[in-house]
């Protein structure tokens, strides 16, 4: 069974002061559920170390929000993956869609990172997604399929195994828009299929979790589909109530695993 897994993307966000007020409250209201579910905090990269000591032991694994495709030398700007497994990071984001469209990573580009982020011994979590126009013109999962299809052409299957991935349609991202519960469970499911077509088991033991607009108001729907196994959260996850609230939902459908949608078709 996947253990379901809530990822925090503080984005660009935080202070010192601000960043350990909101950890504290948000700490002692995860508490409940550490166990059941996995959790990981994203900061931005000049509080990696505040927020991994204010994590300390408490099971809640420290983030990144980027890593370089390159393993050093002149690149200014770019931090390796080695620098952050140094830090003590567990996760890595790859291939954000903030990063694909504001900075033009490429699929290749993506790829790239992520190789890089195995290589360093961590995981990444693979963000992929269609714009709306992808959508409309029924080309969704094309455009999910390609970014995959890179991350494979640069690790080979191997590199997708115990990864992580973050379907994020990206009309649904910091919109306010959120992707219906059934649009969310078909598009993981066909993930999933296309992950079982290149490896037998893979579709079914990848996590696969939902990100775009989820609140503590949606959480709960967005996660009764068993294909959806936890979330990315964005600006919820600057709220200590609201992200908690949220992986409180998630934490339910531990206790109370939903039915729909357990095998692949």
């Amino acid at each position: 069974m996947r253990k379901p897994i809530l990822i925090a993307n503080w984005k660009m966000n935080g202070s010192l002061h601000a960043n350990q007020a909101l950890l504290v409250r948000m700490l002692a209201r995860l508490r409940p559920f550490r166990k059941a579910v996995d959790m990981a905090i994203c900061p931005p990269f000049p509080y990696l170390f505040q927020v991994r000591d204010l994590l300390g032991y408490t099971g809640i694994s420290l983030g990144a929000q980027n890593a370089s495709a390159a393993t050093s030398g002149a690149h200014t700007g770019e931090v390796s993956a080695t620098m952050l497994q140094e830090m003590g990071c567990r996760y890595v984001l790859v291939g954000h869609s903030e990063r694909r469209s504001l900075y033009h990573e490429s699929n290749g580009v993506v790829g790239a990172r992520f190789r890089q982020v195995r290589s360093a011994g961590m995981t990444p979590v693979l963000c992929v997604g269609e714009t709306l126009e992808e959508r409309e013109q029924g080309m969704a999962m094309a455009a999910i399929e390609s970014q995959l299809q890179a991350v494979i052409d640069e690790t080979g299957m191997a590199g997708l195994s115990d990864s992580v991935i973050a379907y994020e349609p990206v009309w649904a991202i910091g919109t306010g828009r959120t992707a219906t519960p059934e649009q969310v469970s078909d598009t993981h499911r066909a993930i999933r299929q296309f992950l079982e077509r290149h490896e037998a088991g893979l579709g079914e033991s990848t996590r696969i979790v939902y990100g775009g607009s989820v609140k503590a108001g949606n959480a709960a729907e967005l996660f009764q589909s068993s294909q959806v196994d936890g979330g990315l959260i964005g600006g919820a996850s600057l709220q200590a109530d609201e992200f908690s609230d949220i992986g409180t939902a998630l934490a339910n459908t531990v206790a109370e695993p939903d039915s729909e949608c357990d095998t692949l078709d």
